[in-house]
């Protein structure tokens, strides 16, 4: 409808909504992982962008925040810590939202033509990484499987997508002029046009896996809290801090101490929770091992007796949850990118 050339425009953000309703998937755009979208145990990356000669470079991944882990680093140095970040937020991504296989939905454009089709959403093969090539601030290589290249001064990486022979392809009419045909739809049909009331979204909090006095992951307390002195304590004892200010800003958020409610979590399950301990500084599970084995076996991939680093969590890429309050009774609970914490602390105070 709006498009400057006769090759078609379309919204990713669209795309992915489009995807959605056509799948019936559910939606992960507010959540920060490596996929748009997940059908059963599916996840899928929904990308849109000009064919051009079937076989263009897109962006598959960022990694502003880790620049110090590889930038003092040789080219290949570079590859291998990129490779091993991007695994890894993949696997996480697959163990956060219990998903089996990761695929990317690709909806090109070319002249006159939508294309659509499916390629795996493969893991760099590191140990057959080779024809590593610098230019400029850019290094290229290949793996075996895919084509890849990372933009040193963007610090993003890239990878090759080829066309298929297999895929849809529909015809697409660009229309002169949209704004016309809207009103002519509108008279047609004998509608009204109105826009909606916007909808805010559900009441929400960023908390940090993390102490945010000293941006590390406590040995003895919190997500450790396995690893405290005193009693004996199962291996998935542990829990998330709720820093003092949060309940002076948002003194209404969580019910009171002790009071259980309904957590759910990415992958689909419910989790009873409650808030807990002196000035309600920790958030648990009523069972207090179901939240540690979700978060360090099931998420951080942690061995028992294994402590949770700041490390660990920048590795991953995820540093902080967000939870949203749907109703009295109902929570549900997300993970947020490096940061997501910080930047809700400072606009909140």
């Amino acid at each position: 409808m709006f498009a400057d050339t006769s090759v078609p425009y379309v919204s990713s953000r669209v795309a992915e909504n489009l995807f959605c309703r056509a799948f019936s998937a559910n939606n992960l755009s507010r959540s920060d992982v490596s996929v748009d979208a997940s059908v059963k145990e599916m996840g899928i990356g929904v990308k849109t962008f000009v064919e051009g000669n079937g076989k263009t470079f897109q962006k598959i991944a960022e990694f502003n925040k880790d620049k110090k882990l590889y930038s003092e680093k040789d080219p290949t140095g570079v590859i291998q810590t990129i490779s091993i970040l991007r695994n890894e937020r993949l696997n996480a991504t697959k163990r956060i939202h219990s998903l089996d296989n990761l695929l990317y939905h690709c909806i090109t454009r070319k002249n006159g033509i939508i294309t659509a089709y499916d390629l795996d959403m493969d893991l760099v093969d590191i140990l057959n990484i080779s024809k590593i090539k610098v230019k400029n601030n850019v290094i290229q290589f290949i793996d075996g499987i895919n084509e890849y290249s990372f933009n040193l001064s963007k610090s993003t990486l890239y990878k090759r997508f080829v066309t298929p022979d297999s895929l849809i392809e529909v015809s697409v009419d660009i229309i002169k002029d949209p704004f016309e045909a809207l009103e002519k739809l509108l008279l047609d049909s004998g509608l009204k046009l109105e826009f909606a009331k916007i909808k805010e979204d559900s009441e929400h909090i960023y908390l940090p896996l993390y102490s945010d006095r000293e941006m590390m992951v406590p040995e003895r307390s919190q997500l450790n809290q396995w690893n405290a002195a005193g009693r004996d304590r199962d291996e998935n004892e542990a829990y998330i801090p709720i820093p003092a200010w949060i309940h002076h800003k948002f003194p209404d958020f969580f019910p009171p101490r002790d009071i259980s409610f309904n957590l759910k979590l990415p992958n689909g399950e419910v989790m009873s929770a409650k808030v807990c301990q002196d000035g309600g500084k920790a958030l648990m599970s009523k069972h207090n091992k179901d939240l540690g084995k979700w978060l360090l076996r099931d998420v951080m991939n942690l061995k028992e007796g294994e402590l949770l680093t700041y490390d660990r969590l920048k590795i991953i890429g995820l540093d902080s949850v967000v939870i949203y309050k749907e109703s009295a009774e109902d929570y549900s609970i997300n993970f947020t990118k490096i940061g997501s914490f910080e930047s809700f602390k400072t606009q909140s105070n």
